[in-house]
Order: C-alpha cells, then structure tokens, then sequence
C-alpha cells in the first residue's frame, strides 16, 4: 500500500490559558472559530484546523506556525498596532516563485 500524506489537517498548539489564547487568535488574528469543547478550541487555517489546548503539566514553547500573507510589511504594521509584540523582526524566509518544483518539493534536511 502507498503511503499518500500530502496535506495537514489539523495542527495541536499547546497553551496555558485557552480563554486567553482564543481571544487573541479569534480576536487579534481574525482567525475563524469552528468550535470550542471544554479546554479545546478550534480554529480554521484556510482548510487546515488548529486545536488550542490546554496544556498538561510544565509548559514550553514548541514550534512555530508561519502564516502566509500577500505584504509582511502591512502585516507587521497591522498586527503591531492590534498590540502584538515581535520578539523577532518578522521577513520573508523563501519564496517558492524562487524555487523550482523540485526544491519546493524537496524535504529540507
């Protein structure tokens, strides 16, 4: 049998205070609230879920979800005026006009 994993379809974000999180991804992000079920909360990513949950135990960041967006500038300049904080300077990484199928493709290494 093939195995055929091609898109994602939902991402786990741990968090402390899901009451928390959610206002900030609903509210300060405009992402698309599916549901809420006790200390679970879902979001829409354009078609890809993102389950906020509570987190078990001791708590440390883990990964790190990069958005697509036609104008960082404008982003950073919107979202800093929503009061979001940048610990980073956020910039275009790659651009996939940049690279040829294959790279894109390509699982990093």
């Amino acid at each position: 049998m093939l195995l055929n994993l091609s898109h994602i379809g939902q991402i786990a974000l741990p968090v402390t205070d899901v009451d928390r999180s959610e206002a900030f991804y609903k509210d300060v992000l405009g992402l698309p609230k599916l549901y809420r079920f006790g200390d679970l909360t879902f979001f829409d990513c354009a078609g890809v879920r993102l389950l906020l949950e509570k987190s078990k135990g001791g708590f440390a960041p883990q990964g790190c979800i990069y958005f697509r967006c036609a104008d960082i500038a404008l982003a950073v300049n919107e979202l800093s005026k929503r009061g979001v904080s940048f610990e980073h300077k956020p910039r275009l990484i790659a651009s996939r006009r940049n690279l040829t199928d294959a790279q894109a493709a390509a699982p990093s290494r």
